[in-house]
């Protein structure tokens, strides 16, 4: 059987309890020392000076300012001051803990002139002694329960960051799961969404030409599953922090498959690569090809046979990357911040290397996005040293 954590109120309330009955206990020896014997208005006294610590942590100045009350009646009437003194320092204490530092230092100057007053009625007290003592006990306390109360508050302010962490990282997860995604489906869906139009108009009349999309639909939804299970695999070996090796993302090498894809959907592509073509961070690769594979895409959904040039320039310390149409059956009103997502991802992307991206039309007509990335000899050479271990 489960047990149940106690709350803080029965915690509390067994804390003044056992108080009580101590100073009950002994209370009973109070004539031994020379101090008159409890009756029953000191037992009611003490009660009330240590019930009430039963709600310290719901009330603690209310309580303290109850205590000391019932103590300087008590030590008004001459009983023993020790029997007032356990739940005066308890309370004091607890006030520390939970309020600010100089309103623990107001109570505890109270408290000390509650003691030195039991000093000055009582003949068998000296002020000396009550002074050291107040001051010992008083200072004592206020800075164990202040030490509590800045702990408490700087375990707080850290669980505060952590929770602001974790919601920022799983935001960020999800804008990465949403961009991969869409990065995967789109360019395939916008594929197949125009051959299977192609298939339904010429299904009776050009039984060939059908055939021929029905196998790029084929193609291009098995490549789209085979993306998105590979995305799914290094997503949930991330999630796991597992060692297996998940399956690599797409890269620059894979833009001839890209481009055929393309120009299997009715739009002419032509591939140029200039600079020395060499390997660059995964990241990079990845974030290059998706570009590309986003402004295909795009062409594909909002041009008509358009042609396209894609040009690829391997530099010394970057990659520069163009995607261009001539505009030809170019839908009416191309704005590409209203296409949806896809720029917007496409920036989120770039701006995660440190590149740069434009988008828009161009002078001679038609639409153009330029990409910048860097690539430092740094991610180069680890890109190099990743493809010898691989070997």
């Amino acid at each position: 059987m489960r047990m149940r954590t106690p709350r803080p109120l029965v915690v509390d309330t067994l804390l003044a309890l056992a108080t009580a009955w101590a100073a009950v206990r002994l209370g009973q020896r109070s004539v031994s020392p020379g101090w008159p014997e409890l009756d029953a208005g000191a037992y009611a006294l003490i009660g009330l000076i240590h019930l009430p610590v039963a709600l310290r942590s719901r009330a603690p100045l209310v309580v303290f300012a109850l205590v000391q009350c019932a103590g300087a009646v008590y030590i008004t009437l001459g009983y023993w001051p020790l029997m007032s003194a356990f739940g005066s320092m308890l309370v004091l204490y607890t006030v520390a803990s939970m309020r600010p530092a100089r309103t623990a230092v107001g109570c505890a100057a109270v408290m000390t002139v509650v003691w030195i007053y039991a000093s000055a009625i009582n003949d068998r007290m000296t002020l000396g002694s009550a002074v050291n003592q107040a001051l010992l006990y008083c200072s004592m306390l206020v800075w164990l329960g202040t030490r509590v109360r800045l702990s408490s508050e700087i375990s707080q302010t850290l669980r505060v960051r952590q929770a602001e962490r974790t919601r920022r990282e799983v935001t960020e997860e999800r804008a990465r799961i949403a961009r991969e995604l869409h990065d995967v489906v789109a360019p395939h869906m916008s594929v197949i969404s125009v051959q299977a139009g192609l298939a339904r108009f010429v299904v009776h009349s050009d039984t060939a030409t059908a055939h021929n999309a029905l196998r790029i639909i084929e193609d291009t939804s098995g490549e789209a599953l085979e993306e998105l299970r590979r995305v799914l695999q290094i997503l949930r070996h991330d999630e796991v922090g597992g060692t297996e090796c998940a399956a690599p993302m797409p890269t620059l090498a894979r833009l001839g498959d890209l481009v055929e894809r393309i120009q299997a959907g009715g739009v002419p592509v032509d591939l140029h690569v200039e600079g020395t073509v060499r390997p660059l961070a995964p990241g990079v690769e990845l974030c290059a090809y998706r570009v590309v594979q986003e402004a295909l895409t795009n062409v594909l959904k909002h041009t008509d046979h358009a042609l396209v040039r894609v040009r690829l320039h391997y530099r010394q310390d970057e990659l520069s990357v163009s995607v261009t149409d001539d505009g030809h059956g170019a839908t009416s009103g191309r704005v590409p911040e209203k296409r949806g997502h896809g720029l917007m991802g496409m920036r989120e992307r770039v701006k995660l290397y440190g590149g740069t991206i434009s988008a828009g039309p161009h002078d001679g007509g038609g639409f153009a996005v330029r990409l910048t990335l860097p690539t430092p000899a740094a991610a180069a050479a680890a890109a190099r040293w990743g493809d010898d271990d691989t070997r």
